[in-house]
């Protein structure tokens, strides 16, 4: 095979049987002299004849990516400075023409494609730009421990420090100790045996021997989850119980444990995609997985298609909301509110007087904007928006996974795997279950849930009890005569800090409950932890926000029967133009809150915290300056000052957990929460979830890359139980659009009004709007004289800001005048409302169920790829297996 690679000069390599190499180096004559050769070393394969590469072919063989998948390459630079490199050749006898070879050597599949060209992604033609990396260099660790210089006064500290560090080194890790002022970093190194073992039990296993790790050598994020592993998992004996890492580090006998940033990768990775001026470009996906592993790398596909599918969606709510403000002056509904000399009833209890219905105006103006018959199909296009979304994802993802060999890939087994790396006399941990330990798990998460709605409950009192006391402060007329409109932004923010509190809580007791519930392997550990912490979090966000969407309003009264708390406070009552208005606040509010402030200090905190630690270790930065990097390039490795430099260096940086990827995928899937299921009250939330993510990639990024320690690189083949969860979300978002349309917006009372009730009702106007005189219809009316009535509102109540006194007033609602019964209007309604909502569900339901059989979860192309390379592994397999079995006759 002959895979031929052109940029400044021709570098041919021929791939034969018996593993020759051949160099045709015809464009690089003129260039020799003027460069310092180095020599190339004999790799793997010792018949490879060894040649002379010079500086410039080095860099430009180690920018440019191979295309065969059959070849590797690997240059490493030694500690004496001599290039290294390594080629590991198929054994095919088939010459493939030069402008075939990109096709045959690396077929990609379309939704790749489809990536590169919309530019969620950046085009990528080989296995990544750092492959033609060093897979381990010799003078850096692949892990490190940090702890507090001890001495004399604090024996047991010194002992534990001691006795783990044995523990590391009789499982064959390397470790050395750098000693620093008042630091002790322990660097750890683990040998070449422990990654042969980790390779062959990947070959034997069932379903990880499609694994990346098959296909050549061992790249550094897969050391680093290996040792990460061995090192969580080693203990030292302390009172006949054993302590773990994480034990030792709560009781501060070590205090971090981190894996070091590569220099060359993070300074790529910096200026291609972590930085403020990429915000358009593409993500090197396929860069970002060699460095962070796969689950970072999904979880940046997975948000670049989202934010780059919120464009259509933005784009359609912009329309919706343009729609609505095209009828602003014009609408009959603005100009019947705008020009009404009705009066209405008090909206409180002591100091709130009857008012005028034209004072709510702009109110009105607002709730035209986003109650308009342009939201119904925006709910519809949503819900299957979002079907398209995931069924689209799912097809990026499988072709990713395939790309990157971890298709099969198994995370239970690959955990199998590292228990015997790490002890291979380790015993199985046996499935179990127990009922009582269920019950009191969903006993206690009921518990947790009737708490958060409480708080959603004390949200509204709150509301009330502001509302009431804002309408007696005099000192501001605005606040007083808008005291329902303020109270209810304040309620919003109060939510806002409600949930920052209780963010915090909820991840206690999810943690503590996954405790309680014993799980055998750390995959369904973070599953049972997923699901808890996002049901929790759902229930904090929406709990106030499914009360103002379908219970404000309407279960408040009436005059002289008001639904009051504690006998004192009346009930929120919606505003004559709809109760949608109020759903938009609070959702605008928060959204905003959110977006901003969260991001504001996702980025300041890590950014402060490596400016502390670095003013705090100025001194010893300093002294590491004054080393002369020569004689560390020189020497077979760093200095122990130029490691201290490294290390402090990765130190300084702000500390990541396993929750600093979840944190990032839940705040993400809360923001689909919000773009999804409400969205029919809040047509713009796509636009600001779009312009938030647009910031969000980048702000992810600089944080892995420059202002956090490096994440420990996760293997996975998909989002795992996210995938679940956002398909339950679009659900929600069908059931939950359909019933803010007919219950919460006033789309239906107008439909019923302008085909029943209204002008047009009876077919014979002409000239009159049907709309006309909606709202006075919507409206009923409370005499004074009642005594119920009177009971409700003192005296003073009912004088308006002239002086004038009124015998009766109005409310919203469809009740009679006279005995305050509900009127048949009121029913139609209803009726109406209730078969809405169930042919609005089926259908879109249908349209989801069409969209999702429509597009397959995985290409063809996945599949008659995974198929072919399947057939070659067991030809491959049968012919092993002939060619030993003759060789033991011929014996």
């Amino acid at each position: 095979m002959n895979c031929i690679v052109k940029r400044d000069l021709q570098f041919t390599l021929c791939c034969h049987q018996e593993a020759e190499t051949r160099y045709d180096l015809s464009n690089r004559q003129s260039h020799t002299s003027s460069r310092q050769e180095l020599p190339v070393t004999r790799g793997f394969f010792p018949n490879i004849p060894t040649t002379r590469l010079t500086a410039l072919d080095r860099v430009s063989a180690a920018e440019k990516r191979p295309l065969c998948q059959d070849t590797e390459e690997r240059l490493s630079c030694r500690g004496d400075g001599v290039t290294q490199l390594d080629l590991t050749m198929s054994t095919s006898h088939r010459d493939v023409p030069s402008n075939q070879a990109r096709k045959l050597c690396h077929k990609r599949t379309g939704s790749i494609e489809l990536l590169e060209v919309i530019g969620v992604v950046k085009k990528d033609y080989g296995s990544g730009s750092f492959s033609m990396l060093p897979v381990h260099s010799p003078q850096s660790f692949d892990y490190v421990l940090v702890a507090q210089k001890t001495d004399d006064d604090d024996p047991e500290s010194f002992r534990k420090q001691r006795d783990f560090i044995n523990a590391l080194r009789d499982k064959q890790l390397t470790i050395q100790k750098i000693i620093d002022e008042d630091k002790v970093f322990y660097g750890i190194t683990a040998p070449k045996e422990i990654f042969e073992t980790y390779r062959y039990l990947l070959k034997v296993s069932d379903a990880c021997n499609w694994s990346c790790e098959q296909q050549g050598n061992i790249p550094q994020s897969t050391r680093i989850r290996i040792v990460d592993f061995i090192v969580d998992h080693t203990s030292i004996e302390s009172d006949g119980e054993p302590e773990y890492l994480s034990d030792l580090i709560q009781r501060n006998i070590f205090e971090a444990q981190f894996c070091l940033h590569e220099k060359q990768e993070q300074k790529e990775l910096s200026s291609s995609w972590a930085r403020w001026t990429a915000c358009l470009n593409g993500q090197p996906i396929t860069d970002v997985r060699d460095y962070f592993g796969e689950k970072v790398a999904l979880y940046f596909l997975w948000l670049g298609w989202y934010t780059f599918l919120l464009i259509p969606a933005a784009v359609l709510g912009v329309i919706v909301f343009l729609y609505g403000l095209a009828f602003f002056k014009t609408s009959p509904l603005i100009q019947e509110v705008c020009q009404s000399d009705t009066i209405m009833c008090p909206l409180c209890d002591d100091k709130c007087k009857v008012w005028q219905l034209s004072d709510t105006c702009t109110y009105a103006k607002v709730s035209i904007l986003f109650d308009n018959e342009g939201t119904v199909a925006f709910a519809m296009f949503m819900a299957v928006w979002a079907t398209v979304f995931l069924e689209f994802w799912k097809r990026h993802r499988a072709s990713y996974v395939s790309e990157w060999k971890v298709f099969d890939w198994c995370e239970e087994e690959e955990e199998l795997i590292l228990e015997i790396v790490n002890n291979p006399n380790c015993e199985s941990k046996k499935h179990s279950h127990s009922y009582l330990r269920s019950t009191l798990v969903m006993a206690l998460v009921t518990l947790m849930l009737l708490l958060i709605i409480g708080l959603a409950h004390a949200l509204v009192v709150f509301r009330v009890i502001a509302s009431e006391q804002l309408a007696k402060f005099n000192s501001w007329s605005f606040i007083s005569e808008n005291s329902n409109t303020v109270a209810f932004m304040l309620g919003a923010v109060l939510h806002y800090l409600t949930i920052i509190i209780m963010t915090k809580v909820n991840r206690k007791v999810a943690m503590k409950l996954c405790e309680l519930e014993k799980a055998r392997s750390n995959a369904a550990v973070e599953r049972s932890f997923t699901v808890k912490m996002f049901v929790f979090q759902f229930f904090t966000l929406f709990s106030s926000l499914i009360y103002t969407a379908f219970f404000l309003g309407r279960i408040n009264g009436h005059p002289g029967g008001y639904v009051k708390l504690a006998g004192k406070w009346r009930l929120e009552e919606c505003h004559p133009s709809g109760c949608l208005t109020d759903l938009f606040i609070q959702m605008a509010v928060i959204l905003f809150l959110k977006q901003t402030i969260n991001n504001v200090f996702e980025f300041s905190g890590p950014w402060f915290t490596r400016w502390l630690k670095r003013l705090q270790s100025r001194k010893l930065r300093q002294k590491v300056q004054q080393c002369s990097k020569k004689n560390c390039m020189e020497s077979t490795g760093l200095c122990d000052n130029c490691k201290v430099k490294d290390l402090l260096r990765n130190f300084e940086l702000d500390s990541v957990d396993q929750f600093s990827l979840f944190d990032e995928f839940l705040e993400m899937v809360l923001q689909f929460s919000f773009t999804t299921i409400f969205v029919a009250a809040f047509p713009l939330a796509p636009l600001l979830a779009l312009l938030n993510n647009i910031i969000e990639i980048r702000l992810d990024a600089i944080k892995m890359v420059s202002l956090e320690r490096r994440l420990i690189p996760k293997k996975t083949n998909d989002i795992g139980i996210w995938t679940d969860v956002l398909e339950t979300i679009g659900v929600l978002a069908v059931i939950a659009n359909g019933l803010v349309i007919g219950i919460s917006s006033d789309f239906i009372p107008r439909l019923v009004y302008r085909y029943r009730y209204g002008p047009c009702g009876n077919s014979t106007a002409t000239e009159t709007d049907c709309m006309s005189g909606y709202i006075q219809n919507s409206l009923s009316i409370a005499n004074i004289s009642d005594e119920n009535i009177k009971n409700d509102f003192l005296p003073e109540q009912l004088i308006t800001y002239n002086g004038t006194h009124v015998t009766s007033c109005s409310y919203r609602d469809y009740r009679s005048n006279e005995d305050y019964t509900l009127t048949n209007q009121f029913w139609v309604i209803q009726a109406i409302r209730f078969a809405f909502v169930v042919l609005f569900e089926h259908v879109v339901v249908m349209c989801k169920f069409i969209a999702g059989w429509f597009v397959p979860g995985s290409p063809l192309e996945v599949k008659n790829t995974r198929l072919q390379d399947k057939l070659d592994r067991l030809k491959e397999e049968l012919k092993a297996e002939r060619k030993r079995h003759a060789r033991s006759q011929n014996e």
